[in-house]
């Protein structure tokens, strides 16, 4: 092999290795600039004056809503009550408790994300009892999409403990008109769940260290070919 091959051999290897570590590092520049635009539209969300059943209702469009606060007067529906494993919460993993919540004075239904509990790490498939008010109380929540779902194996079982929720499919398991939304129940811990959910916008400081990262290897590639391919290859001998 001739060294002007091996030169060319090196020279391509080094540029696509730099384009695409470039384009990790800017992919994750865009993952950071999305999020943190994710936030500002969370943010401006939350500063409007709260909600309440009779607007959540006659929007048309209820997804355009998430992030609104939200204040319901209704029901709980402890009988539909199911939990949600394999769940963080504060760098712990748990269970999402989610309880169907009927709106006070209407056949309306919307799915309450409640707050995190720990597993019972005795016995995985048992869950834990949670305190619930009967009659009419008052909810204050945040207007949310579905609970995001996890990868699992196999046919979902309809039990209280499982993996994923589809807000059609469960609307028609317990034969309630569930909304298109659910509610994120705001507030400290209470009825032994907790309620410190996950702002979107955090860990973007993550993404900002993987894209220095990536830039970095881009310029250590680029001097090392400098030196090695061009310095060294042209750098004259010394006379002794």
């Amino acid at each position: 092999m001739s060294l002007r091959f091996k030169f060319w051999m090196v020279t391509i290897a080094a540029l696509m290795a730099v384009v695409v570590t470039v384009s990790l590092g800017r992919w994750q520049l865009s993952r950071a600039d999305q999020k943190e635009a994710y936030q500002a539209l969370t943010e401006s969300q939350a500063r409007l004056s709260p909600l309440d059943a009779k607007a959540l209702l006659a929007e048309p469009d209820q997804l355009s809503l998430v992030h609104r606060n939200i204040v319901l007067r209704g029901r709980w529906l402890v009988g539909h009550t199911v939990y949600l494993d394999n769940r963080q919460m504060n760098d712990k993993v748990g269970q999402f408790v989610l309880t169907p919540f009927q709106i006070e004075g209407t056949a309306s239904v919307v799915l309450v994300q409640r707050g995190w509990v720990a597993r019972n790490f005795l016995d995985r498939m048992q869950v834990t009892p949670i305190s619930t008010p009967g009659g009419v109380v008052e909810l204050k929540g945040r207007i949310a999409p579905p609970p995001s779902k996890l990868y699992e194996l196999g046919h979902a079982e309809k039990t209280v403990l499982r993996q994923n929720i589809d807000l059609t499919s469960f609307s028609a398991e317990i034969n309630l008109p569930l909304l298109s939304v659910s509610v994120q129940q705001s507030g400290a811990a209470s009825d032994g769940l907790l309620r410190e959910w996950h702002q979107v916008a955090s860990g973007v400081e993550k993404h900002y260290g993987y894209a220095f990262q990536w830039f970095a290897l881009s310029a250590l590639i680029s001097i090392l070919y400098v030196w090695f391919q061009i310095v060294r290859r042209f750098k004259q001998p010394r006379q002794v």
